[in-house]
């Protein structure tokens, strides 16, 4: 495990360990052929472990009939090892939000949320195993950076969601998985290849990825300017989220210490550039914490900076974490803000709690004792 960073301390290169075994989902298309060809097989080998990768969700050699037995095992071992094991799995919502418990190879833990709704199906993944940007009410933020996620464990988070739901072991029948968040565990910025080659095994067309819509993807972060132009490059449309949490820096550098690197005008000019870039709208994530940041006078600041963009801002009821002076604000303050931003015209919605009960909050689970 990570030391506990200091207050403020920020961690952008995570510790060197040892890197999971290669994996197709850390491949593009072409690449797997050449990986099959090394093998000294048929490149369309790579076609078919594909299919049964992103298409028909298999996991064990033994369903992959089409591909001879001995074949099977070695491309298996090769080029779809297992990368996630199941520590612990909890449910709330009447089984239609699952939290789990991942160990990495080197143990490392990490932790995804699927959630079920009417009309689509939410899978929150994590990209970092713990977070280096410190933030003194995050759960994950306190417990320091272990380490990157590789591209493929990223993407297993989400294709094992996709076998749950096909399987129809998630309350509502057979379903797929539509919308993924990049917020869970880590800041997915600072593990910007990984990420970025996630996105594209999630969103390219199948058997080279998952073919959800691109839409459908966001991407969030404290706020990494040089990463935030770089995704505005990338020729992807997924929605950016800002994780902003305070309008004013004198604030924002305690509760997000990345804002001493990054002012609060830097940040929201990278997200004006990049909406304007997508043409996609701004995400602004904001936890409400009690008595901190949920003053009136910051709401019609905020109101201020965001009227007229292209934006949508995210309230979030703080989950607090056990032992924290931080925690969620009144009833009467969180309607207040609202109110406030409304009255500048600026799209706001309070999020969901979903979870709560399952220290749905990135990191408590894996702080948990097991």
């Amino acid at each position: 495990m990570s030391e506990q960073p200091k207050t403020g301390q920020l961690t952008f290169v995570a510790p060197r360990r040892a890197k999971p075994q290669r994996h197709l989902a850390d491949l593009t298309m072409a690449e797997r052929r050449a990986a099959v060809a090394e093998l000294g097989e048929k490149p369309f080998r790579a076609d078919q472990l594909s299919r049964h990768y992103f298409t028909r969700l298999t996991g064990s050699p033994e369903q992959m009939t089409d591909l001879p037995g001995a074949l099977r095992e070695r491309l298996v071992e090769q080029l779809m090892p297992p990368l996630l094991t199941s520590v612990r799995e909890i449910t709330c919502d009447g089984g239609m939000t699952r939290k789990t418990l991942w160990k990495l190879f080197d143990g490392s833990l990490v932790e995804s949320v699927l959630m079920r709704y009417s009309d689509r199906v939410t899978m929150c993944v994590s990209s970092q195993a713990g977070c280096g940007m410190n933030c003194p009410f995050c759960a994950t933020g306190q417990a320091g950076l272990t380490r990157n996620m590789s591209t493929a464990e990223i993407v297993e988070q989400v294709v094992a969601g996709a076998r749950a739901l096909a399987g129809g072991e998630v309350p509502g029948g057979p379903g797929r998985v539509t919308n993924v968040v990049f917020m869970g565990m880590g800041e997915p910025m600072a593990n910007y290849k990984a990420v970025i080659g996630a996105v594209r095994r999630l969103v390219d067309p199948a058997p080279e990825g998952l073919g959800i819509s691109a839409r459908g993807v966001t991407v969030s972060t404290v706020g990494l300017v040089p990463a935030i132009g770089k995704l505005a490059d990338e020729g992807l449309p997924v929605t950016l989220a800002v994780s902003l949490h305070a309008p004013d820096d004198e604030l924002r550098d305690t509760l997000v210490p990345i804002n001493t690197r990054w002012k609060v005008a830097e940040v929201l000019d990278a997200a004006w550039k990049y909406a304007a870039k997508t043409k996609r709208r701004v995400s602004i994530e904001y936890a409400l914490i009690k008595d901190i940041n949920d003053q009136e006078w910051r709401a019609d600041l905020l109101g201020r900076l965001l009227k007229g963009k292209l934006v949508h801002v995210n309230l979030i009821p703080l989950n607090p974490t056990p032992g924290s002076k931080w925690t969620a604000s009144r009833p009467e303050d969180e309607r207040a803000f609202v109110r406030r931003l409304e009255s500048h015209g600026v799209a706001v919605t309070v999020r969901d709690t979903r979870g709560r009960e399952i220290d749905g909050a990135c990191g408590q689970l894996a702080a948990a004792p097991q």
